[in-house]
């Protein structure tokens, strides 16, 4: 059996934190594989080989700390990192400066660089913060075995956490112009945004769509509310890889997607498991949607990249690196 490096993994809801852990798993499916806790890193050894996920949001309080936190760590342990997240346009111009150049610190620190997309190895070039070699390794998807069909509950579904971008505006916006009134939010507000979504919810009524944010939800309600909705919108602005996404297509849905890089990618990449719409058509492809909820389902009874084509991925990544 393969070794892999120690997989650092770090506690907690965010949804970086969470797919490590779950990559850790699948991984371990196929390899040996330890685990480490950032709090129990001072106990590695020098010089050992560790592979981490970085998101700046993860790592520190600001992107300046997380990128340091990460750089000094390097200078004892062969790092590799797989990066979510990464900066580009949507960030507004301040945050983007200030994430590409923690991006940057981090990809030119450690040993091999991941991303979760062709379209983030793009954007690494574009946004000059790696110009160096790096892997695309998609987010896998596995299909649930209980991925049956629920009763519509009439309602447009945008699924994960709400801030800015996440494409709630359009959601609603394009909700109205299609006749829908109801819009679910399937669950809370990122961290320093629950203003932004209280006038989100303000704003929607004032088109004439009632807004159910459901909060956080566990794995089983989550997906149960996800079933329920009539029709399932991906329409963010600012996307490198979609955890949204991956789950609605594992849960059996056929999501309407606003088309972009990332989108027509995933399309790409599983065939049928998205009706990808410019973003003009967005309230037209909504309606024709909730007038035949069978198209927002995908039917497929295999998905192309699992979890254990992505734990392969990383294997066959570091024996070239020799870890």
């Amino acid at each position: 059996m393969t070794r892999a490096p120690l997989l650092l993994v770090h506690p907690g809801e965010h949804g970086v934190a969470v797919y490590a852990r779950d990559m850790a798993s699948a991984i371990g499916g196929l390899a040996d594989v330890q685990t480490v806790d950032p709090a129990d890193l001072a106990h590695v050894p020098d010089g050992a080989a560790v592979h981490a996920h970085f998101t700046d949001r993860l790592w520190g309080d600001t992107p300046e700390d997380a990128s340091r936190t990460f750089a000094d760590l390097a200078t004892r342990l062969r790092l590799s990192v797989t990066l979510h997240d990464v900066p580009q346009e949507s960030d507004g111009e301040q945050n983007r400066h200030r994430r590409r150049a923690a991006y940057g610190l981090v990809a030119a620190a450690a040993q091999a660089v991941v991303v979760n997309s062709e379209h983030e190895r793009a954007l690494l070039r574009e946004e000059d913060v790696w110009t160096g070699p790096s892997a695309a390794i998609p987010l896998p998807v596995e299909l649930a075995t209980d991925a049956g069909r629920a009763a519509a509950d009439g309602s447009v579904g945008v699924l994960g956490y709400f801030y800015p971008g996440k494409g709630h505006d359009e959601a609603a916006d394009a909700a109205a112009a299609a006749g829908i009134r109801t819009l679910t939010v399937l669950g809370r507000a990122s961290d320093g945004h629950a203003g932004e979504l209280e006038t989100f919810v303000r704003r929607a009524a004032d088109l004439g769509v009632a807004v159910d944010v459901t909060g956080w939800l566990d794995d089983d309600e989550i997906a149960r509310r996800g079933r329920a909705v009539t029709v399932p919108v991906i329409a963010h602005r600012h996307i490198s890889a979609s955890g949204s996404l991956a789950s609605w297509v594992g849960w059996g849905r056929r999501p309407v997607a606003v088309r972009n890089r990332y989108i027509d990618e995933m399309a790409a990449l599983r065939p049928g498991t998205l009706t990808t719409v410019d973003e003009a058509q967005l309230s037209r492809a909504l309606r024709v949607a909730a007038a035949d909820p069978d198209t927002t389902w995908h039917g497929l009874a295999r998905l192309p990249h699992s979890r254990a084509d992505a734990a392969d991925a990383y294997l066959r990544l570091w024996d070239g690196q020799g870890s």
